[in-house]
């Protein structure tokens, strides 16, 4: 289902639950417009953003997690999708963006978890480690949210990080996409793109 890869050896991909505005992220890196929709699960499908002169892909993957109107089974089947996927190609991706809603993003790991279950978000967090795929977590509508550095100290913690944030900024940005606030972002992402050597990557950042 996701054969739709251009064929690039570098690639940056954006992850995430549905409606934390990863198309809209997708916009502001790109300049290019994406489906959005107010309701989950519209972009079922990579979307891919290649520069054809350049060896690089940027691909914005389906929303993961709960979505009202589709199937429990259909949602699994994006799930494993998305794995396989990242499994496939995780030596050329050189950073994985998971987007988080800065608002919601720990109430609803704090929901999810339990003995026996693992948030989908803490999940994925250590997924992409495990594939040792560098991971900036891009804590989104971050101007909905009051008590900034409690709310990034609480995400760290949930994530695994030793809090206080500021000594993660290669690994949680807080931004507004909507409003093109996005620099911490760019910032951690190139600090990625310098380590894997492929500073020729910083025009797309």
């Amino acid at each position: 289902m996701f054969e739709t890869r251009p064929d690039r050896d570098a690639e940056v991909v954006l992850v995430g639950r549905s409606n934390v505005g990863k198309s809209t992220l997708m916009r502001e890196l790109t300049g290019h417009s994406f489906d959005t929709g107010q309701k989950p699960g519209v972009t079922r499908q990579p979307n891919h953003y290649d520069w054809a002169s350049e060896d690089f892909v940027l691909t914005d993957l389906p929303g993961f997690g709960f979505m009202s109107g589709v199937e429990a089974d259909r949602r699994e089947q994006i799930k494993t999708d998305i794995v396989r996927y990242l499994e496939e190609h995780a030596d050329r991706i050189f950073v994985g963006v998971l987007v988080v809603d800065g608002k919601s993003a720990v109430e609803i790991i704090d929901r999810h978890s339990g003995p026996d279950s693992i948030p989908y978000d803490v999940e994925m967090f250590h997924f992409l480690r495990d594939l040792e795929i560098p991971v900036v977590v891009a804590v989104n509508k971050m101007d909905k949210v009051d008590d900034r550095d409690e709310r990034l100290d609480e995400l760290c913690d949930r994530l695994g990080l030793y809090p206080p944030w500021q000594q993660w900024r290669d690994t949680i940005a807080p931004i507004t996409a909507k409003r093109g606030n996005i620099e911490p972002l760019t910032e951690a992402v190139r600090t990625h793109l310098h380590e894997a050597n492929r500073d020729d990557l910083f025009t797309f950042f």
